[in-house]
């Protein structure tokens, strides 16, 4: 086997033992792989391996590799900040969205996804560590942000995603995934994703609820900021 074909079964065990533990169905946690910065040769070589799901955080980066992996049935996610300029090509592009955090986002991301296409599944992404520095929502502006995207026509609200702040404390990291699985119990809009954890801190996350994993680093190893 190849080395992603590799990082993947480790992956796929750490996954499946997380669940165990949780008392969980491993197949009601899907993994999504962030290939940000990885070539679309890697991303062909992990759908051979059986991945479908691929998570971009750079539009035109995702772009290039789509166009590049079109022969390929993947679904595409996209994970990162968005521009308000950004959003055409992203309603146009991705069946996921990850990470609306305002309504004016959600707003054109509904008016301009293509009559053609289905609804774009959307998360909102809370900032449930108050960092300055990350993107998100105010916990106490979700829940008129999640009436109001639940509201809009061309979209539909999935869950709540979040980027905790990073710590290598097991009892911080699931205290953060709990308050999203908590926020998102408040809602009490019938969703069905949590979108939260990464190579570092999945199986905190998988205990506390999880339904997307997102593994760049320990699938396709440590990013290259060189790579197109």
């Amino acid at each position: 086997m190849s080395t992603l074909a590799d990082n993947l079964s480790a992956i796929s065990a750490r996954i499946a033992s997380a669940a165990q533990a949780a008392g969980r169905d491993s197949a009601s946690v899907q993994l999504l792989a962030v290939s940000k910065t990885k070539p679309a040769s890697a991303i062909r070589e992990i759908h051979a391996a059986g991945v479908c799901d691929v998570g971009e955080n750079y539009l035109q980066e995702a772009l290039t590799k789509q166009q590049a992996l079109s022969d390929l049935p993947l679904i595409w996610h996209f994970i990162g900040p968005i521009q308000s300029n950004k959003t055409k090509a992203i309603a146009e592009h991705f069946d996921w969205v990850h990470s609306v955090d305002r309504l004016k986002i959600a707003q054109r991301l509904s008016e301009q996804r293509p009559a053609g296409l289905a609804p774009l599944n959307i998360c909102l992404q809370v900032n449930v560590s108050g960092e300055d520095s990350k993107s998100g929502c105010a916990p106490a502006d979700l829940p008129a942000l999640a009436k109001a995207v639940a509201a809009l026509p061309n979209l539909r609200l999935r869950g709540l995603m979040a980027i905790p702040e990073p710590t290598d404390d097991r009892a911080a990291q699931e205290a953060a995934f709990a308050t999203l699985r908590q926020l998102q119990e408040g809602l009490d809009l019938g969703l069905d994703t949590l979108s939260m954890g990464m190579s570092h801190d999945l199986e905190a996350a998988i205990a506390q609820g999880a339904t997307w994993v997102r593994i760049g680093t320990a699938l396709f190893g440590a990013r290259d900021y060189g790579q197109p």
